[in-house]
């Protein structure tokens, strides 16, 4: 991963040195102009006289005008649209937004409203979101923006040294992400990932544990066994702990991780599968907020359970009415097994249970209803009702969007087996899928323990064109809300 050398500095606007300065516009009320909205340091009197309206700026968010140097060091001015926002979310979008969109400019400086702390590490935040780029793939002679040479500085009244170090954590965390998730599949199997998880261990104080196939069959965890004994590649259970002596509390995360998913012998037609690269979000999402934990030094303990498997078809693979016995010892008849990131998690929720964590948070890119009901951007959050809405007020503290969903007891009769505990899905009846998924998720959670599912199956990934800091490919969704929740126990 890459990102820009980030930094605050209390100049005034006119006074920096910076191949553009961006300046923010805001729309007119009622039809008016839009206006110059003041930098935070000293105020600016460059662009009095620009005729708005003449050059386009019409203050929408997103909308970025570059335009000529006037009275000022830097070499060029972009005018970034604010919104009609005043709040961290409208400043961070609009740092991402103009830093997204600047990618060849060796450096930015960001002279927005940023009058508080508060809003100017949020503009760090969005810079250093914004400056996202994947660049594994591509291949020689490809010509691209340099990033890592990038310095982005965010003009606010104090100029604190220390100002970018949670920012760029944050995006660190997001970008580990993104590089996991915009990775092809033939490059990322399961014991790939235990080794990235290993490699980021050596130099923080994580410990790091490898279950291989034989420590999972030792040890029962019946459910990742069969989803990823069709794939060449066996399955894994990394389990990543961070543990302070001093923390009092324990947030156990669980993620879905999938590292290619064709649906097993329930196989997905040619163009569901594409894109399967990306069911392993929920693995890296938890992992992501672990190691960032771990960097910010926060006094809580943080475990991440990342259930790992490559669901393919073969002559090996769990058949359709097959019976498998998960950690915790119920078992499940599979009557799909393209409904598997259920089947990783459980086992995972069990093992984390075993601890009597204080909360247990699983992420998934779980079910197609999700898409369905809150399209792809909103996170769908089932579990226990205190916790629910905890997570829900730190998803908004950051501005990611998310809804609480019910878990209907009427669904518990779709989960009957004739031959075992429960089944894994309801062939030919899709109603409620991403609820019933969250039912047959609650059966694995120890008794007492406050627990969160995550559904992010829409929101993990953007297909789209570019809005606020984000780009096209993955999102790193909800590890932002992740890390907040635990500064949030921290504080308990």
């Amino acid at each position: 991963m890459v990102r820009p050398t980030l930094s605050t500095d209390s100049s005034a606007p006119s006074s920096i040195s910076a191949d553009v300065l961006v300046v923010g516009v805001r729309p007119g009320a009622d039809g008016a102009p839009a206006t110059i909205a003041q930098p935070a340091t000293t105020p600016f009197s460059a662009l009095d006289d620009l005729d708005l309206a003449a050059i386009g700026a019409t203050g929408a968010k997103d909308q970025l005008v570059r335009i000529p140097a006037v009275g000022v060091d830097a070499a060029s001015i972009a005018l970034i649209g604010l919104g009609s926002g005043t709040d961290a979310a409208a400043y961070r979008s609009a740092a991402g937004s103009a830093v997204r969109q600047l990618p060849h400019a060796a450096s930015i400086a960001l002279a927005l409203p940023t009058d508080t702390d508060a809003l100017a590490e949020a503009a760090l935040e969005g810079a250093a979101l914004g400056a996202y780029a994947f660049t594994r793939h591509k291949g020689a002679g490809t010509t691209g923006p340099t990033r890592g040479d990038q310095r982005v500085t965010v003009l606010a009244p104090s100029a604190a040294a220390d100002a970018a170090v949670r920012p760029a954590i944050v995006a660190d965390a997001a970008s580990l992400v993104r590089d996991l998730v915009n990775t092809a599949a033939g490059d990322l199997g399961p014991q790939d990932v235990a080794d990235v998880a290993a490699g980021l261990a050596s130099d923080l104080p994580l410990t790091v544990e490898v279950l291989d196939e034989q420590a999972l069959e030792e040890q029962g965890f019946g459910g990742i066994l069969g989803v990823g004994r069709g794939s060449a590649r066996p399955p894994r259970l990394v389990v990543v702990r961070y543990a302070p002596e001093s923390a009092t509390k324990h947030l156990a995360l669980v993620g879905k991780g999938i590292t290619f998913d064709s649906g097993g012998l329930s196989l997905k037609p040619a163009a569901s599968m594409l894109g399967m690269k990306t069911d392993m979000t929920g693995a890296a999402t938890v992992l992501a907020a672990t190691v960032a934990a771990a960097r910010l030094g926060l006094d809580v303990r943080v475990t991440a359970w990342l259930a790992l498997a490559e669901n393919m078809p073969s002559g090996t693979a769990t058949r359709p009415g097959d019976v498998l016995t998960l950690k915790n010892g119920k078992t499940v008849e599979v009557t799909n097994t393209d409904a598997e990131g259920r089947l990783v998690l459980g086992d995972g929720m069990a093992a984390a249970s075993l601890e009597q964590p204080d909360a247990i948070v699983d992420v998934a890119t779980l079910t197609g209803a999700q898409v369905v009901a809150l399209g792809d951007r909103t996170t769908g959050l089932m579990g226990s009702d205190d916790l629910v809405a905890k997570v829900r007020a730190v998803a908004e503290g950051v501005s990611e969007p998310i809804w609480p969903m019910p878990l209907p007891e009427e669904l518990d009769a779709r989960l009957a087996s004739d031959v075992a505990d429960m089944v894994n899905a309801t062939v030919g009846n899709p109603a409620g899928g991403m609820l019933l998924a969250g039912k047959f998720l609650e059966r694995f959670v120890g008794e007492g323990i406050p627990w969160a599912h995550l559904d992010i199956a829409g929101p993990s990934e953007h297909k789209g064109g570019g809005y606020g800091w984000l780009g096209k490919g993955a999102t790193g969704v909800m590890v932002r809300t992740l890390i907040a929740l635990a500064e949030d126990l921290q504080s308990e």
